[in-house]
């Protein structure tokens, strides 16, 4: 209901933006657009054409412009970093968290790096330079090494003094985190302990040392996965030797959920999730076509076992216009597993310990399914063609469709996922090949042996 709701939202919005811009009328858009949040400006922008994309981001306000920037495709903040001049680009970013930086630093041009380095004191570059030396998607890239640590050898007073003497805190901090003297890592304690204790009351009497800390190596997806089960706000990362590095932060989190969600829905069709709605023609056809090939390369090893029969379908008309039918529902039926096992791949849920138990309850769905549906399906066929004999045909056949269907389905991503392949990439291409191949030749097979004479 809510994601309806906002979904409702952004269209309407869309809409009075469209309208607002084909009238001439700036006013009105500058002051919808700065009602809204970076990340709501950053979906608008997403939903305009270049020519009002250009228009609309010149109204944003230039304080929001790093924020929005985080909050758009890989494509579209390209495309709005090369129109924005380099003292622009220093003044977007210069005041972001480090973790926000580092998305962004590798899409600027050296000359702004430069720039944005040279207005940071060492410290923030030291720090900068700490993310930016582990790999992407990993929980050393995700952390903002923005902390509040305390000692245990102090009281709630102490803590509470230094705070004041700090005068803000980081975004989202519920805890701070307790360290020894060599920086390592001890627990948490709570912001709401701090305010609810005695001044006197001793830190080493309110850590609270069971939440585990991140490793710094850890996957981007790990540690979404760990945020899920824990109901986590934030959480400290620390390395090899338990030392206390940074934090990672739940709007973090909820961005990288986003980009999984959308990874899984584009990538089963082979498109990138960074790439521009609008993106220009010739881009979108250079990306799209490798796997496009790769699909009509697979094509024709369905057309090859359909030619093997065109003996069999000259003498038998009906198994052209029925023969889709099996294909069709092994692909849909293949379709329902593929996207449980893309799921379960990316959290986790699927290994070698389970797959077999998994193959074998998929197995069973898919005969029950087909033992269902084939009879159906061959009772029409009978009452369509009046033949016992094809109505056999069919209800074998896509039982038995469903049942490569549902195989293929679980073994296409995991042997994506061990070759080293993202399981979420195409996956269904070599599914509807496996179900249409073996759809056309379990059903003019069986018509070959059972139905030509």
């Amino acid at each position: 209901m809510a994601e309806a709701i906002r979904h409702d939202k952004t269209a309407r919005q869309l809409r009075l933006l469209s309208d607002a811009l084909d009238s001439g009328r700036l006013g009105p858009v500058k002051r919808l657009v700065n009602t809204l949040s970076p990340a709501e400006i950053g979906n608008l922008l997403e939903s305009l054409p270049p020519g009002k994309r250009t228009v609309v981001w010149g109204l944003v306000d230039p304080e929001d412009d790093g924020e929005v920037l985080l909050h758009v495709g890989e494509d579209v903040r390209e495309n709005l970093i090369a129109d924005m001049d380099p003292d622009e680009l220093v003044a977007a970013v210069e005041d972001l968290d480090i973790d926000d930086l580092a998305d962004l630093v590798e899409d600027l041009p050296d000359t702004v790096i430069d720039e944005v380095l040279k207005s940071m004191d060492r410290e923030n570059r030291d720090r900068l330079e700490q993310v930016l030396s582990y790999p992407e998607d990993t929980a050393g890239r995700l952390m903002n090494p923005d902390v509040v640590t305390v000692r245990t050898d102090t009281t709630v007073d102490v803590v509470l003094r230094y705070l004041r003497l700090r005068g803000e805190l980081p975004d989202h901090t519920d805890h701070l985190y307790v360290v020894s003297r060599r920086h390592q890592y001890l627990g948490r304690i709570a912001v709401t302990a701090l305010l609810t204790h005695e001044p006197g009351t001793p830190i080493n009497k309110l850590v609270d040392d069971e939440q585990p800390a991140i490793d710094v190596g850890e996957t981007a997806t790990e540690v979404a996965r760990q945020f899920s089960d824990h109901d986590w706000i934030s959480a400290p990362v620390v390395d090899d030797n338990n030392i206390l590095l940074g934090r990672i932060t739940i709007d973090d989190v909820v961005d990288i959920i986003r980009e999984q969600a959308e990874h899984q829905a584009l990538g089963a069709a082979g498109l990138d999730e960074d790439e521009d709605l609008f993106s220009p023609v010739p881009r979108a056809w250079r990306r799209r076509l490798m796997w496009l090939s790769i699909n009509l390369g697979t094509a024709f090893l369905a057309a090859k076992v359909v030619d093997s029969f065109k003996g069999t379908i000259d003498e038998l008309v009906a198994l052209a216009v029925l023969m889709p039918i099996v294909a069709g529902m092994g692909g849909n039926a293949g379709t329902q597993v593929l996207a449980l096992m893309v799921r379960g791949l990316a959290l986790g849920q699927v290994g070698a310990s389970n797959i077999r138990t998994l193959m074998w309850k998929e197995a069973r769905v898919a005969l029950l399914n087909g033992l269902v549906l084939g009879l159906v399906l061959a009772l029409i066929v009978l009452a369509w063609f009046q033949d016992i004999g094809l109505s056999l045909v069919i209800f074998t056949a896509l039982t038995a469709n469903l049942l490569f269907a549902a195989l293929a389905g679980v073994m296409v991503p995991v042997t994506l996922k061990r070759a080293g392949y993202d399981p979420a990439l195409a996956s269904s291409i070599f599914l509807t090949t496996v179900t249409d191949v073996m759809g056309f030749f379990t059903f003019l097979g069986l018509a070959t042996l059972l139905l030509v004479r």
